[in-house]
C-alpha cells in the first residue's frame, strides 16, 4: 500500500469544461456520480517567502531530519510493475444527469495485461463497482476507502474545481493501494476495470452475481451476524478492541479538528478586515499615519501566512483524520465479515452434531406405533431414516472441510493485511503529524518576523524624534 498522505507526484488539473467555484447550499446524499465529498487533498507545503533578511532560521531542519525506529523498507528496484495515473476530470451533460469522469492511465510490464499501456475513462459509480467486487472476491482483505457519497444541495450541471481535483486525488490513492496489494492487485475485476473500454466494462458487470444471489448473500449474512460467534481466536479479539479504541479516537479527533477548521475559518474573516480598518484610521490621524500603516501591513502579511496554516491544516491534517475515521469503519466490516465465514462453520459443526446424535438414538416406542398406523414396516423405516441421515452427513462432512479451509483462508487474509494496514497508517499519519508540526513553526517564526520588523522600524522612528527634539 501506499505510504504517503497525498499524491504530490499528479499535477492539478481542470476539468475540460469551465467549473463554477462559488458554491451554496447544504449537504445532501444523492447519487454516487454526484458525490463531491472527498478526504484526500495535496499536503505539499508553499513556501510564504522572507518579509525581513533578519529573519530567524527555520528549525524546520530538525523536522525533516527526523527519523522514526519503524522507517518503512525501500521497495527493491523494479519491484512495483503497475502505475496508474488518475487525472483530467471531464463534466458530461445530458438529459438525464450530471456527472464527471476521469481518465485513467495504466504502465504495466505484467503478462495478464495484453499491452504495456492503457488509457481509459471512468465515473465514479465504476470505482465503487471495483471496490464492491474486491469486498466480494475477499471479504477479509482491507480494501481501501472511497470518497463519500454526498452532493452540494442545487448542484445540477456545475461543480467545483476544488471537489473535482480532491476526488480524482482520492480515486487515484484508492487505484494505488491496490495496484500496491499482493493479492488484490491479481484481481481479474482490477485488470478489466483497467483495461476495458467502456462497453467492455458495461458487459463485464452484467456477468456478476445477480440480484437474487447478493440477496441471499446477505440475508445469510444477516442470519450468521445475528447468531454470533462462539469461539472467536484471541487475535481477532485483540483486532476487534483495537479497532473499537482507533476508531473512538480517530473520529473524536477528526470531530475536533473540523471544529477547529471551521473557527480557523471565522477568524480568518474576521482579521481579513483588521488591516483595512488601520488603514483607513491612518487617514484622518496625521501624526499616528506611519505606526497605523505599519500595523495594516504586518496584520496583511499575518493574514496570508494564516490563510496558508489554515490551507494546510483543512487540506492536509483534517483528510487524514477523516480517511482513518473511514478506515475503521471498513476494518469493522472486515471483521464481522471473518466472524460471519467462523459462525458459519460453527453452526455446520452444530448441525453435523444433531445429525450424528439422530443417527446414533433409538428408535422412540411412538415413533414405532406411528409407523404401524401409517402401514409401513417399522424397521424399514428407521433404516430409510438412517440412509438419509448418512447421505446428509456425508454432504455436511464435505462442507465443512471446505468451510475450514475457506475460515483458515480468512484468517491468515486478515492477519497479514492487518500488519500491512498498521504500517501504512502510521506512515500516513505520521507524515501528516510532521507536515502539520512543520506549517505551525513555519507561521510562528513568520509572525514573529513581521511583529519584530515592524517594533525595529517603530524603534527607529522613535530615536530618530527624540534625536531632532534634542538638536532643537
Amino acid at each position: 500500500m501506499s505510504g504517503n498522505v497525498a499524491d504530490s507526484a499528479i499535477s492539478p488539473t481542470s476539468p475540460t469544461q469551465t467549473i463554477p467555484a462559488d458554491l451554496s447550499g447544504q449537504m445532501l446524499e444523492l447519487d454516487e456520480d454526484d458525490d463531491l465529498e472527498v478526504f484526500s487533498k495535496d499536503t505539499t507545503n508553499t513556501d510564504g517567502g522572507s518579509f525581513n533578511a533578519s529573519m530567524q532560521t527555520s528549525p524546520g531542519s530538525m523536522i525533516n531530519q527526523y527519523k522514526f525506529d519503524e522507517e518503512e523498507e525501500e521497495q527493491e528496484p523494479g519491484a512495483k510493475d503497475i502505475f496508474i495515473t488518475v487525472d483530467d476530470p471531464e463534466s458530461h451533460v445530458t438529459t438525464i444527469e450530471t456527472f464527471i469522469t476521469y481518465r485513467v492511465l495504466t504502465k504495466t510490464t505484467r503478462s495478464e495485461f495484453d499491452s504495456s499501456e492503457y488509457e481509459v475513462r471512468r465515473r465514479y459509480q465504476d470505482f465503487l463497482w471495483l471496490r464492491g467486487r474486491l469486498e466480494e472476491a475477499h471479504p477479509t482483505l482491507i480494501v481501501h476507502p472511497l470518497p463519500e457519497k454526498f452532493v452540494m444541495k442545487g448542484m445540477v450541471e456545475r461543480f467545483n474545481d476544488d471537489f473535482i481535483e480532491t476526488r480524482r486525488r482520492a480515486l487515484h490513492r484508492f487505484l494505488d493501494r491496490i495496484a500496491d496489494h499482493p493479492i488484490l492487485s491479481c484481481n481479474e475485476d482490477f485488470r478489466v476495470f483497467l483495461s476495458a473500454q467502456a462497453w467492455e466494462l458495461t458487459s463485464h458487470k452484467k456477468q456478476g452475481p445477480g440480484f437474487l444471489s447478493r440477496m441471499g448473500e446477505t440475508v445469510r449474512a444477516v442470519v450468521v451476524s445475528v447468531r454470533g460467534v462462539k469461539n472467536r481466536p484471541e487475535e481477532f479479539n485483540s483486532m476487534q478492541e483495537y479497532v473499537e479504541a482507533f476508531s473512538q479516537k480517530m473520529t473524536s479527533l477528526d470531530r475536533i479538528t473540523q471544529r477547529i477548521c471551521k473557527e480557523e475559518k471565522e477568524y480568518l474573516e474576521e482579521l481579513k478586515e483588521y488591516a483595512p480598518t488601520y488603514t483607513l484610521w491612518s487617514g484622518s490621524e496625521e501624526e499616528l499615519a506611519e505606526p497605523l500603516k505599519g500595523m495594516a501591513t504586518s496584520l496583511d502579511r499575518c493574514y496570508q501566512e494564516t490563510e496558508e496554516r489554515g490551507r494546510q491544516l483543512s487540506d492536509c491534517l483534517a483528510p487524514a483524520l477523516h480517511e482513518y475515521v473511514l478506515c475503521s469503519e471498513t476494518l469493522k466490516a472486515v471483521l464481522r465479515r471473518r466472524d460471519n465465514i467462523q459462525a458459519e462453520l460453527e453452526a455446520k459443526n452444530e448441525a453435523l452434531a444433531t445429525k450424528r446424535a439422530d443417527r446414533d438414538a433409538e428408535p422412540r416406542e411412538r415413533g414405532v406405533v406411528w409407523q404401524s398406523l401409517l402401514g409401513k414396516n417399522p424397521e424399514e423405516a428407521r433404516q430409510q431414516k438412517q440412509q438419509r441421515l448418512a447421505g446428509e452427513i456425508d454432504e455436511l462432512k464435505e462442507e465443512i472441510d471446505k468451510m475450514e479451509d475457506r475460515v483458515e483462508w480468512a484468517n491468515n487474509g486478515l492477519k497479514g493485511d492487518w500488519g500491512r494496514w498498521q504500517k501504512s497508517m502510521r506512515s500516513d499519519l505520521k507524515e501528516a503529524f510532521l507536515s502539520t508540526a512543520q506549517k505551525n513553526v513555519d507561521y510562528y517564526e513568520k509572525c514573529l518576523a513581521v511583529w519584530e520588523s515592524f517594533l525595529l522600524s517603530m524603534r527607529a522612528e522613535v530615536s530618530e524624534v527624540d534625536q531632532r527634539a534634542g538638536d532643537s
